[in-house]
């Protein structure tokens, strides 16, 4: 038997896996060269229906995070642009399969060489799309896995875990991967244990190491391979625990969170879309902390009315709880087509509000929906990537001049609470200097990332990237003392709320007011009731 091998990676989605590996990497079919140019142009257009066919099929039975990512894969096969060139490659008699594979590895270079986390994330959707019309073009279709296997390989297509049972249990083990891509959110959603960030070296180990049973730790971000019975039975105890702990966790969802002296906290949630609270117990929460709302800009610009409808959903199944909804916040991670602009730097560039003021045209359009739509509940409004005051006085005055014109139109509106995500040091270094918001509300995801000038995703720097860093509790600290003293609200929207290992240190900073994901509603308000302040 082997000697164990460890190997350590960065934690995307917390559990235990215990299982068979399996091999996402397997050798494809091999493609039959076909007679003719012409004959090869058809076979790649009928693997491109085929692949468009299967992910149709796939959208029908998803929804939220899942059907947006399936519907972007949708959209890229339907464009010209990321097609052509492949047939471009077929008429100067390339065969199909190396015509397509030229064009998408161009394609994902582009989004693995970026120096941003979202676009290297992104990559794993391009290389599905890559590889769902090279096994349309070839035949072959995915090798059916050992229930409760361990998955592992480069990259996971969003694809493949949509369609895989994980009721069986089992897991992900990415030599490369990304804590912000796609399958990583859905991994998290799901409770399907996930680690990235492996390294190249670790699966090059021998076949026997391959064999044998692995164990994966994704609360701390590790996997054994062929362990001994030793860590066998280590591994077990601390699963033991992760899971008793997750089931007690689960008898705090329905009481509201207070810390062990009895000191009350409010826990919010975070959505991505509309369709998201149809699976939330809306009394398991505090309202809405943030509610996206990139997910309405997907191929169109959208209208007015489209937009409203989304907004009354969610304030309607809200009751008289808030929701802070943030306008669109474009660009950076974030590209939206017909709106965003590409650039060198997209985080430090035109983005968030700084876009939407450049933009007026579009701005006014959700303005208009959001006003309307406050009079269906308790609506508060947050600007993004705010970094001087100059910025929230635009907004807020553009607020004002919609409502003046709705009012003189007749239409029924009402002016919501404006705020500001405290998410750029600048703010959180002079928060005096936007008292003038009604409320902020911190993006702990880019607070941190600017503050330690460190991405997430990056293995080689993730341990900088912690917003229990002392400068980064530091800012957190100062903003929620002058929330404090000047009766200014003050909430924490971004991963970190989540997180029960920073629960204690962002309550320390004096927040009382946390937006999390729901799946880790119980586990955030458990955590919670451990913290003696």
């Amino acid at each position: 038997m082997p000697e164990p091998l460890r190997l350590q990676g960065i934690s995307a989605s917390a559990g235990y896996a215990e299982g068979p590996l399996f091999d996402l990497d397997q050798a494809a079919v091999r493609y039959v060269r076909k007679a003719s140019a012409a004959d090869e142009k058809a076979a790649l257009e009928t693997a491109i229906s085929i692949a468009a066919g299967r992910l149709a099929a796939l959208i029908e039975t998803s929804d939220g995070e899942a059907s947006e990512i399936l519907e972007f894969q949708l959209a890229m096969l339907e464009d010209d642009a990321l097609t052509g060139p492949a047939f471009s490659h077929i008429a100067e008699s390339t065969a199909a399969d190396r015509a397509w594979r030229q064009a998408l590895d161009a394609e994902i270079a582009g989004y693995e060489t970026s120096d941003e986390d979202y676009f290297r994330a992104r990559a794993a959707d391009m290389r599905d799309i890559r590889d769902q019309v090279l096994r349309a073009l070839t035949g072959g279709g995915d090798i059916a896995a050992p229930a409760g296997a361990i998955f592992y390989g480069e990259d996971i297509a969003p694809t493949r875990f949509l369609e895989t049972d994980w009721s069986a249990g089992g897991g992900i083990a990415l030599k490369a991967g990304s804590v912000a891509s796609h399958v990583a959110m859905l991994a998290r959603s799901r409770g399907v244990p996930m680690v990235v960030g492996l390294g190249p070296a670790g699966f090059g180990a021998s076949p026997a190491h391959l064999a044998e049973i692995a164990l994966l730790d994704a609360e701390h971000g590790g996997i054994v391979l062929a362990p001994s019975k030793a860590e066998i039975d280590a591994f077990r105890r601390s699963s033991s625990s992760f899971a008793a702990h997750r089931d007690k966790a689960a008898a705090y969802l329905t009481r509201p969170a207070a810390t062990k002296t009895g000191i009350a906290v409010r826990v919010q949630v975070n959505i991505a879309d509309p369709s998201d609270v149809d699976s939330i117990d809306v009394a398991t929460c505090d309202g809405v902390g943030l509610m996206r709302t990139e997910f309405l800009f997907g191929k169109t610009l959208p209208d007015e009315e489209t937009q409203y409808r989304a907004y009354r959903k969610v304030l309607e199944w809200a009751g008289d709880r808030p929701v802070t909804i943030r306008t669109v916040d474009a660009g950076g991670d974030k590209p939206v087509p017909g709106l965003t602009v590409e650039e060198t730097n997209p985080f430090l560039g035109l983005r968030g509000i700084r876009l939407s003021l450049a933009r007026p045209e579009v701005f006014r359009v959700q303005i208009r929906a959001l006003l309307c739509a406050a009079v269906h509940g308790n609506l508060k409004v947050m600007f993004p990537m705010i970094a001087v005051p100059e910025e929230y006085e635009r907004a807020a005055t553009l607020f004002a001049e919609e409502q003046a014109g709705l009012s003189a139109r007749g239409i029924e509106q009402r002016m919501p609470p404006l705020g500001i995500m405290v998410e750029v040091p600048s703010v959180a270094i002079a928060p005096e200097a936007f008292a003038r918001a009604a409320f902020f509300s911190i993006g702990s995801n880019d607070l941190t990332q600017y503050v330690m000038a460190a991405a997430r995703d990056n293995a080689s720097v993730a341990h900088l990237n912690s917003v229990r860093h002392r400068a980064v509790l530091r800012l957190i600290a100062s903003v929620a003392g002058f929330g404090r003293e000047h009766n200014i609200p003050v909430s924490l929207c971004g991963d970190a709320g989540g997180d029960p290992a920073s629960i204690p240190a962002l309550l320390e900073t004096g927040l009382r007011d946390l937006s999390v994901a729901p799946a880790q509603l119980a586990m955030a308000k458990a955590a919670i009731a451990d913290v003696s302040i």
